[in-house]
């Protein structure tokens, strides 16, 4: 009888409490755009993020819910909007803000899970959240590059170390004036002369790679973290990279040269100063340079990447690995005379977003709307664990079994101006934005893909400019229910 119940139990389907949890492989870039192959720009090569997309789904209307890396990781990490956790700068730490909000890795060791982080994923040591981590090293730096060892040891050679107190501010001074790539500062770019493996990210890959081929997590199911700190200034990658981007061959689209006659001075964030660049002038050579850099970034964190998935597959993961690729905030390259981020175009605000789920995904491209805070909230459903009652975010999983299932019906996304902040919302053709002291802005995304015309002063738009107020409203008193 007993050889009976041991037959019969085998040939049974496991319940879903005694089925293995799936892993959990998260993947967020920093400061990446939609400036890559799966988001539709085709002078990008990126063929890892093809090749996950082509065994996922990819949701190509994707936003954050801040443009500046710490509101944005604590809120996609904690699913909940940024005025809930009370961060909205990069100094902020939730812990302080919101004691007590469990954060999506701490929730799946709780749940039983090995989670593992490297590189950036919350945004710093200080916010690390180190309770939530079963292995957690200390952020990778690049190794030295050639043309800044040179430089130190000609330095060395008439002042001695660069480390002795008497040494160190003129070192710092002299080191920015070398070339673009060795400045300690916000627009370093350039070719390193370093080796994959040699860079930050190169480090990161090798080091889940190394994870999944020592097995690490043991007999549990793993959430593994990686955080990849390109594109993020300053714009460095090894030198092939740059080669697969000739200047001369770079095309976008110059800014419109009266936008700001239109639209609200306040939208504007200060960055394109520190970049070298003047308000309303096109400097067509400079721009060719940064963006060829910022590719280059990219096409060296997709190949770093493809390792990972690559270790993922080769140690007999992939049928059991939920897998999400995704940035913390978008990233402008001259639109609107605007560089960097803190800003609300949609340059700024849209991110890659790629989930593959192995026994949910139909694969293929949602156009719905949808929001970073919803990672979490998606991670708990397809690893059959209960949702926290008290996050923001909804569940993606029935875009992710039917891509054509219903979105949002709108994307909210905020940034501070000052003490206060300002805040949009974008409908399926629409963009709205209100800023403090009653500045507005409205763009029809459908025909204006590229926000250059504001049509916020236009009598004839006033009915739906009352609408969408008002649907910012209520998104906005939805943002702050719970702080």
């Amino acid at each position: 009888m007993k050889t009976l119940l041991v037959i019969i139990a085998a040939v049974l389907p496991l319940t879903a409490a005694e089925c293995p949890k799936p892993n959990v492989l998260f993947i967020i870039c920093d400061d990446l755009n939609t400036h890559v192959s799966t988001s539709g720009y085709s002078p990008i090569h990126t063929p890892a993020f093809d090749s996950l997309a082509a065994a996922g789904l990819t949701l190509s209307r994707a936003y954050c819910q801040y443009p500046v890396c710490n509101p944005s990781r604590t809120s996609l990490l904690s699913g909940l909007y940024p005025e809930s956790t009370g961060v909205i700068s990069n100094d902020t730490d939730l812990r302080k803000t919101r004691p007590g909000t469990i954060t999506m890795p701490r929730f799946f060791r709780d749940a039983g899970y090995w989670t593992a982080r490297t590189g950036k994923v919350f945004h710093n040591p200080a916010t690390n959240h180190a309770d939530a981590w079963d292995q957690n090293p200390d952020l990778f730096k690049n190794d030295e590059m050639p043309i800044e060892k040179a430089a130190r040891e000609k330095f060395e050679a008439e002042h001695g170390p660069i480390a002795h107190p008497k040494n160190r501010k003129a070192w710092k001074k002299l080191l920015p004036t070398i070339a673009p790539q060795t400045r300690d500062q916000m627009a370093g770019h350039g070719p390193s002369g370093l080796r994959d493996d040699q860079h930050d990210d190169g480090k990161n890959a090798r080091q889940v790679v190394s994870w999944l081929n020592g097995k690490s997590y043991g007999e549990k199911p793993f959430f593994i973290a990686c955080g990849i700190q390109k594109p993020h200034v300053p714009f460095l990658a090894p030198d092939k990279y740059f080669e697969m981007y000739p200047r001369d061959k770079l095309v976008y689209k110059p800014a419109r040269p009266d936008f700001w006659n239109q639209a609200p001075a306040i939208a504007q964030n200060g960055s394109y100063k520190e970049f070298g660049f003047t308000l309303g002038t096109e400097n067509d050579a400079m721009r060719r340079e940064y963006m060829q850099a910022y590719h280059a970034c990219i096409s060296f964190i997709d190949a770093q990447i493809a390792l990972v998935l690559d270790a993922v597959r080769r140690n007999g993961l992939w049928d059991n690995t939920i897998i999400v690729l995704t940035s913390d905030h978008g990233f402008q390259l001259g639109e609107h005379f605007m560089w960097g981020k803190v800003t609300l175009f949609e340059d700024c605000a849209r991110v890659p977003l790629i989930i593959r789920a192995p026994t949910a995904t139909q694969s293929g491209k949602s156009n719905k709307l949808v929001e970073l805070i919803d990672i979490f909230p998606t991670l708990t459903a397809l690893c059959s664990l209960e949702t926290p009652p008290q996050l923001q975010g909804r569940s993606l999983v029935p875009l992710l079994t039917d891509p054509s299932a219903q979105g949002r019906d709108a994307a909210y996304t905020v940034v501070s101006r000052g003490k206060q902040l300002g805040r949009s919302i974008r409908t399926e053709r629409w963009r709205f934005a209100r800023w403090p002291r009653g500045g507005e802005e409205l763009y029809d995304l459908e025909n204006d893909p590229a926000e250059e015309t504001n049509l916020a002063s236009l009598p004839e738009h006033r009915g739906l400019l009352d609408s969408l107020r008002a649907r910012l409203s209520k998104a906005e008193t939805t943002a702050e229910a719970l702080r």
